[in-house]
């Protein structure tokens, strides 16, 4: 997310970062969003009980509200409902830390430390209602070194995460003459 809103600072870059919503009240992302000038609110997930399609219900018209015209997911760590995914379908991208089809799901740098696997990586893909199954737009690999510990395997993906996530973000919107 922070890097979106960096790179979307850029006159030439061709989106606009209008909002930053979160489920959790105290994600670290909203409040990083509201010091860079972008509106910023969250939807906790306590007064939908388990209805998660209320909750998504809610997120829905909040992002409309605001002109939302692409998501982005980054961190949101809740399946989503066929109803929201049918919302935005083809307008929806995340950002998920492994080289899918590999790996999709949780705890993406223990399962390749456990595996032996020599490199590891970032994926950006489009949103479908089979968890991190959609069509991939960009791909960046890390090597994995020996002594790698899940959480500097971790650090290492995620500065390929925010370099591809704005590039493929770009490149996405360039190719599909969204307005943004």
């Amino acid at each position: 997310m922070a890097a979106l809103i960096e790179a979307a600072r850029a006159p030439d870059y061709p989106a606009e970062v209008v909002l930053v919503l979160s489920n959790r009240e105290d994600a670290p992302g909203l409040a990083f969003a509201r010091d860079h000038g972008v509106r910023a609110m969250a939807i906790g997930t306590q007064r939908f009980g388990r209805d998660r399609e209320a909750h998504e219900r809610a997120v829905n018209t909040e992002l409309r509200n605001a002109g939302v015209q692409i998501v982005c997911l980054a961190g949101y760590m809740r399946l989503l409902t066929p109803y929201f995914v049918g919302e935005w379908v083809g307008r929806m991208l995340n950002i998920h830390p492994s080289l899918l089809p590999k790996y999709p799901g949780l705890d993406t740098h223990k399962k390749v430390l456990e595996a032996g696997d020599a490199v590891h990586g970032c994926t950006v893909h489009l949103v479908t209602e089979q968890m991190d199954e959609g069509p991939i737009l960009a791909q960046a690999q890390v090597p994995v070194l020996p002594g790698d510990t899940e959480e500097t395997l971790a650090a290492r993906v995620l500065i390929e995460e925010h370099r591809i996530y704005p590039e493929a973000l770009a490149g996405w919107v360039a190719g599909k003459n969204f307005k943004t």
